[in-house]
């Protein structure tokens, strides 16, 4: 079960919580109405969100993040180092966007004994491509989502399990592609590979 940030009605709490892994999303806004369980929390580990995790608030001792015995980081340090220079001309307003925290999460969890993943360059790089193919509009990067549901179901999902996506709006910040992010998404559920919660009966 991948969780999004997105709205889910308490309805769907209990299905979350039966699922056998449920992944959430940066301050797991989900978490609550959309269930307790939580295994992995996948994090934007560069830039403002990054630095907002991991300063002075409250994400280490989040109710999620505390149940959760995996952190992925979505952004490879390499790929947004490589962005840096073409973003600094197109979108000069995200001169820290590149700034890489990986370091930040990978100590918070060596320290609190979890099990910490970094996606790789290659698995970012993917993503692009399959959005290319839908048409997508010009964007900055895929969103974590897209990103976490492309890695389950490539790499982590093995012959007869089910994923399923709850809390995807497919919208939000405006340099992400959600409108071509919900045609892929929408063609892996037209092909069998992927599930939304909401469609399902109860």
């Amino acid at each position: 079960m991948i969780v999004g940030n997105g709205e889910i009605g308490p309805e769907h709490a209990a299905a979350i919580d039966a699922a056998d892994l449920v992944v959430r999303f940066n301050d797991c806004r989900s978490y609550g109405a959309g269930g307790t369980r939580t295994d992995i929390v996948a994090v934007c580990n560069t830039g403002r969100p990054a630095l907002s995790m991991l300063g002075g608030g409250t994400w280490k001792t989040n109710a999620a993040v505390r149940r959760a015995s995996e952190i992925w980081c979505t952004r490879a340090p390499e790929k947004f180092k490589a962005l840096r220079g073409d973003l600094a001309v197109r979108h000069p307003s995200l001169e820290d966007f590149c700034d890489d925290y990986s370091a930040g999460f990978s100590a918070f969890a060596a320290a609190t004994g979890r099990r910490l993943f970094q996606m790789p360059a290659e698995a970012h790089a993917a993503v692009d491509d399959r959005l290319s193919a839908t048409g997508a509009e010009p964007y900055v990067v895929p969103s974590s989502g897209m990103l976490v549901i492309d890695e389950i179901l490539d790499r982590r999902a093995m012959p007869g399990d089910r994923v399923t996506i709850a809390g995807f709006g497919h919208q939000g910040w405006a340099g992400h592609p959600f409108a071509a992010e919900k045609r892929l998404v929408d063609s892996y559920i037209a092909a069998g590979r992927l599930q939304r919660l909401e469609t399902l009966p109860l």
